[in-house]
């Protein structure tokens, strides 16, 4: 923490999630009597009004980031050694409005409304993140009343159409990824993106994106959500629940043509699969084929002949987070309106368990984003977005 002496209207202590270690929602620990970060130099003190939650605050609490050991409970070491201690209070996504400024930082910007953007950078490199780690792993998150964080990485979005909820829905840990998804495979204008795990955050994300920058957008789904994700700007969505002759289905949609580029979030078996659908046309191709995966919800290893990969020039590339420019980029299109949030539903921080759990097992009709909202901030900034029959 800073040394800057809180303002009398910040209390002493705060209400807060505490992860306190590896496992399941019970290592979750709701404690009303956390201190108050203080702003250090340079940095800002943010009430905290909504925090959006990722699949990434769940694989971090289960210890599912190994990258040796396919059976390793562990979590991001890319700097060299983990960085999560615990405890911990997760909670990338953070929207809220600054209360008090550290050194340096011109008052002035009290009172401002922000989105964060997650990333703890290793330097001030604008165009490369080598080292990624977040605020929710590597320092303390949303999840929480307050935060203390850079304020050259606390975005000010005034957008009155946006509730703090649904800006919180549009935060960087989805957005960046999805961005950087389709930056380091160097996706144009008119190129078909096959788009997997449409419905979750990238997924929604990657979907939009694509129509800014001109790309054709399809969809990997189920059935049910197809209506919503072609409202959302898909070109055509496919039903994940029948794979067979899965090439065949995309060409069938796409008029024959190869797919230019996949963005995958599901990864597992799927993936060889994903790929034929790059390759099934080499002559009817303009460029290389590229997968950029960045999740791995359908398994964490994935069967791949080298051969298929190397014959047909198929580039791979691994993403997680993003850079500066990327989140400045966003925070553009957001201000500008380009950006829509895709927002399932609001929970109070006290229910966290609940959500977690809801989100684990959430139905057909899931879409979108859960957002988690202080218990003090429900009233203004979540009971609105309750799940329906609980407001």
């Amino acid at each position: 923490m800073g040394s800057e002496s809180l303002p009398e209207t910040v209390p002493a202590t705060m209400s807060a999630m505490l992860l306190t270690g590896h496992g399941d929602v019970d290592k979750l620990v709701h404690d009303t009597h956390v201190p108050t970060p203080r702003p250090a130099a340079g940095e800002v003190l943010v009430k905290v009004t909504a925090t959006a939650k990722n699949n990434t605050d769940r694989k971090a609490r289960e210890g599912l980031y190994p990258t040796k050991d396919k059976g390793e409970v562990t979590s991001f070491a890319m700097g060299g050694s983990p960085t999560l201690t615990f405890p911990r209070i997760q909670g990338a996504d953070v929207v809220g409005r600054v209360v008090a400024v550290g050194e340096g930082v011109d008052a002035s910007r009290i009172g401002e409304r922000g989105l964060l953007d997650f990333n703890l950078y290793a330097d001030a490199r604008r165009d490369i993140n080598l080292t990624p780690d977040y605020y929710g792993h590597g320092a303390d998150g949303g999840f929480a009343e307050y935060i203390a964080v850079p304020s050259d990485q606390f975005h000010h979005v005034a957008n009155p159409e946006l509730a703090d909820a649904e800006l919180a829905a549009m935060g960087m840990c989805s957005y960046q990824t999805a961005y950087h998804m389709m930056t380091a495979a160097r996706v144009r204008a008119g190129e078909r993106v096959l788009v997997t795990g449409a419905s979750g955050g990238v997924g929604t994300a990657l979907i939009q994106l694509c129509r800014i920058v001109g790309a054709i957008p399809y969809a990997l789904s189920q059935r049910d959500k197809a209506q919503a994700l072609l409202e959302l700007g898909a070109e055509a969505v496919l039903d994940r629940s029948d794979m067979t002759d899965f090439d065949e289905k995309v060409k069938a949609v796409t008029g024959g043509s190869p797919i230019d580029a996949v963005m995958d979030l599901v990864g597992g078996d799927m993936t060889d699969r994903f790929i034929d659908t790059m390759i099934v046309d080499m002559n009817r191709r303009t460029s290389y084929p590229r997968l950029s995966i960045a999740g791995a919800s359908g398994g964490n290893v994935s069967e791949i002949m080298w051969t298929r990969v190397y014959l047909y020039q198929v580039q791979i590339f691994g993403v997680s987070h993003g850079t500066r420019e990327e989140a400045e980029q966003l925070v553009k299109w957001i201000r500008g309106g380009q950006l829509k949030p895709v927002l399932h539903a609001a929970f109070k921080l006290s229910e966290l368990h609940e959500a977690e759990r809801y989100f684990v097992n959430r139905g057909s009709n899931y879409l979108g984003k859960i957002v988690i909202v202080p218990d003090s901030e429900w009233p203004q900034h979540g009971a609105p977005f309750a799940l329906e029959g609980t407001r």
